[in-house]
């Protein structure tokens, strides 16, 4: 812990003396600007928390008078930061980060971790991995990542947005054991999506802001000594001059296929996002192809490449990527939303949910359902070739602002068909958003995800749902180490 201090200290000891030459000096001293001032700079690295409280956090971003571009609780934000929980069999537990906050009215950000026991169906306190409270940070773009290796040690990737604050990853002393993580090291690492094979061990994807939102590759074996930067996409529209673009991405390891979808933003404008690409890598980053085995060169620099699956550009759709699976032929299986333009309300016109998959011989491509605004997020999970996604496609409370009412769908036929399985949530008095898929899922923590009013500072819960669509909450307030959640529905 003392040496991460050491760093960021020297770090802004460099910006202020005026060295600029230095990206991260440059960026470092932006570091405590928040719009959450903490009366305090003791770090709470390490502590226990007394309940399962999250962030909430509203961007500031107003769109057509109907609300800003997204807000509420996002404590499992973003979709982009993957896996954020991971079951063992080895030990019979989830193990879970999400952004949380010390109480209802202090909202600076603290990367937690959680454990859920599946045998005595008890959740343990969680524990206090970084404090983004110090530098008065309260953005959920830090959000962490977790990870478990061959030993049964728990990683903890801390996401830093943008090239101002760096990625930290920490690993727990003890194996299986969430009470005390030490510091590994750090680098520019945005959105980390950490992967691992027990003979390979770690590939990471993640996101670098050189000027625009540029997409990375790195593998390592031990999770300390990483391989230098490969870049996978930096699209430019030479027909359009556009020099400026930018990325988001979505990945996932099947065996030791590396998969990962990604869409564009012309200009560098992420409001514009469109567009669905997928390459896959068969031999741990060496080489990449398309879907049907065509090696693609990276970065990905043609927005018309040879990976372009869905060409939402040329109609003027935005697409909004939520997730990626694969089926029973290790194939992908792409979860996102289209919309008319980035605005909040009724001007933003449909929201449309599909799936769209390759078959072995083409991209196929259904709708599931509509709902209100275009950072409703959810997952999809694919067992038996049996698809169920889990997302807030029902109107909550707040009509028009981030999430909704959770519903669980279900599609036998590979998507050609859907159906509600079950509403998980219903009267809500805060929407629900941002349902995630554990690694490993085990059918008692099915799904986890936060609430929170999307239109004023609110409190935020944590919840979580069994498979059959039983709902739990986590309890926001804790007397004894190990509590049981609550059931809601």
């Amino acid at each position: 812990m003392k040496q991460r201090r050491l760093v960021y200290l020297l770090m802004v000891v460099v910006s202020i003396i005026g060295i600029t030459n230095s990206t991260m000096a440059q960026n470092a001293s932006k570091s405590a600007k928040s719009s959450t001032k903490r009366a305090y700079s003791t770090s709470m690295d390490g502590q226990k928390i007394d309940g399962y409280r999250g962030i909430w956090f509203n961007l500031k971003q107003s769109r057509s008078g109907y609300g800003p571009k997204y807000s509420g609780g996002l404590g499992t934000y973003t979709m982009k930061h993957i896996p954020m929980a991971v079951y063992s069999k080895e030990v019979n537990r989830t193990y879970f980060v999400y952004g949380g906050a010390p109480a209802e009215n202090e909202k600076y950000l603290l990367c937690m971790v959680g454990c859920y026991d599946h045998k005595t169906k008890k959740l343990q306190k969680p524990v206090v991995v970084y404090d983004k409270g110090v530098f008065n940070v309260d953005d959920p773009h830090d959000d962490p990542t977790i990870q478990l290796d061959k030993d049964g040690y728990i990683w903890v990737f801390v996401a830093g947005r943008g090239n101002k604050r760096a990625g930290i990853r920490y690993r727990s002393v003890k194996p299986y054991d969430i009470s005390k993580f030490e510091y590994i090291n750090e680098s520019i690492m945005a959105y980390p999506q950490v992967h691992y094979h027990p003979e390979k061990g770690f590939a990471l994807l993640f996101t670098r802001y050189d000027g625009k939102r540029k997409l990375f590759f790195q593998t390592s074996k031990d999770g300390v000594n990483w391989t230098p930067y490969q870049a996978i996409a930096d699209i430019k529209d030479k027909s359009k001059n556009d020099k400026r673009s930018g990325h988001y991405q979505f990945s996932n390891l099947c065996g030791e296929k590396i998969m990962t979808c990604f869409n564009r933003h012309p200009n560098g404008q992420c409001d514009y996002r469109t567009n669905i690409y997928y390459i896959e890598s068969k031999d741990w980053g060496k080489t990449w192809t398309t879907a049907d085995g065509q090696e693609v060169k990276v970065p990905v620099t043609d927005w018309q490449d040879k990976c372009l699956v869905r060409d939402y550009q040329s109609v003027g759709k935005n697409c909004y990527i939520k997730d990626i699976s694969y089926g029973s032929d290790g194939n992908p299986v792409i979860l996102y939303l289209t919309s008319d333009n980035f605005y909040t309300g009724p001007k933003g016109g449909k929201r449309e949910w599909f799936t769209i998959h390759w078959d072995g011989k083409e991209w196929v491509q259904n709708k599931i359902t509509e709902s209100t605004h275009c950072y409703d997020s959810g997952s999809i999970w694919i067992e038996n070739d049996v698809w169920t996604v889990i997302a807030p496609t029902e109107p909550g409370p707040q009509y028009w602002g981030t999430g909704g009412e959770m519903v669980m769908w279900r599609s036998k036929d590979k998507g050609k068909s859907w159906e509600i399985v079950k509403q998980l949530t219903d009267n809500s008095p805060r929407n629900h958003s941002y349902a995630r898929r554990p690694l490993y899922v085990n059918d008692d923590f099915y799904a986890f995800w936060a609430d929170g009013n999307a239109d004023r500072n609110s409190i935020s819960y944590l919840y979580f749902c069994n498979a059959k669509g039983k709902v739990f909450r986590m309890p926001y307030n804790m007397k004894k180490e190990w509590e049981k959640p609550v059931r809601v529905k």
